[in-house]
């Protein structure tokens, strides 16, 4: 960087002024003025938790309207898209997976003429790599701010991507837990967490859809017509990740429903096996409990062979018993 650059606010990224594409100069907050509203040029400024004070500051060089100037310094946790007549801010919610659990940020766009600020807010990943990858092709820089917004929230769906695959490996880890193993209170905790997670993560994405819809058809002055196509584009790859959020969302609840109807067949196969044995110990119990009533006058009581009758007839009721629940699948 250069001299001049050195002296930036750490909150201050990147504050670089483009010409034909290509990189010219580090530029400081007080010459942002020089380098806005010029059609042969581009500021790319990017901010980190900006303090209030410094926001305002830049707001102010850069000629932002008092109303965009309250927008950018709320917390926002829903997408939008603000339009001032001369410039538009889009916001959006960054998602990532740390230790199996979503993180989200917040990522504001301020798109002008000749000048492209943005300003992120919490877990939201470096734009560095982009810049990098625009910066050594310079055409892509020439087409403007608003062509560098929509590689932005391309970038932003790059990342719903990559926490999406992360969540994915946990979805497919929690059905094979839940169909092998069964459920247990934990598991069912941990289930509705996912759930809950994947639902706060569907709220933060699926507005996006008709946000980047409304950039690529309605008419704005800070978007020009040939770059409305890539905001269509952005926005048909939010549809897909958020029909991925949906299909994981419908698999834990599958998952959850075929554990449970499995749970609910095991407890009927085990109702059903002690009914069979209850079943037959009630032959010789019933049996046993009359000859014990201790009865002078009983069927065969004084004859010498009536004990081995009595244990033959107890084991063939039994054993017809249990042979008629074994082929019914009792037993």
């Amino acid at each position: 960087m250069t001299d001049e650059a050195s002296t930036l606010p750490p909150e201050v990224m990147a504050s670089v002024a483009y010409m034909e594409g290509r990189r010219v100069c580090d530029v400081p907050v007080e010459d942002i003025p020089s380098y806005v509203g010029r059609d042969d040029s581009l500021l790319w400024t990017g901010l980190r938790e900006p303090t209030e004070e410094l926001l305002t500051r830049v707001l102010a060089q850069i000629g932002a309207d008092p109303r965009c100037r309250e927008d950018m310094l709320e917390t926002h946790t829903r997408p939008k898209v603000l339009d001032y007549g001369n410039m538009l801010l889009v916001v959006a919610i960054m998602v990532e997976v740390e230790a199996e659990r979503p993180l989200f940020g917040e990522t504001q766009l301020l798109i002008g003429e000749g000048f492209l600020l943005t300003v992120r807010r919490g877990s939201v990943a470096p734009y560095a790599g982009l810049r990098a990858r625009l910066e050594a092709v310079p055409g892509l820089l020439r087409r403007g701010s608003d062509y560098v917004a929509a590689e932005l929230l391309d970038l932003l769906v790059d990342r719903y991507a990559v926490a999406l695959h992360k969540l994915e490996a946990q979805v497919e880890a929690a059905e094979q837990k839940l169909l092998i193993r069964g459920t247990s209170m934990a598991d069912i905790r941990k289930l509705y967490r996912q759930r809950r997670d994947l639902l706060r993560i569907h709220t933060a994405v699926a507005p996006m859809v008709e946000i980047c819809r409304r950039l690529s058809r309605v008419e704005m002055a800070p978007i020009d017509a040939q770059a409305r196509p890539y905001f269509g584009e952005v926005a048909d790859r939010v549809q897909r990740i958020d029909e991925l959020i949906n299909a994981l969302r419908e698999a834990l609840v599958f998952a959850f429903e075929a554990s449970q109807m499995m749970a609910q067949a095991q407890q009927n196969d085990t109702t059903r096996k002690l009914a069979a044995w209850a079943a037959i110990l009630a032959v010789p119990t019933a049996i046993a409990g009359i000859y014990g009533m201790n009865f002078e006058f009983m069927p065969e009581l004084k004859w010498h062979g009536g004990y081995f009758v009595i244990l033959g007839v107890m084991a063939t009721i039994c054993t017809t018993l249990y042979w008629r629940f074994r082929r019914a699948g009792w037993l």
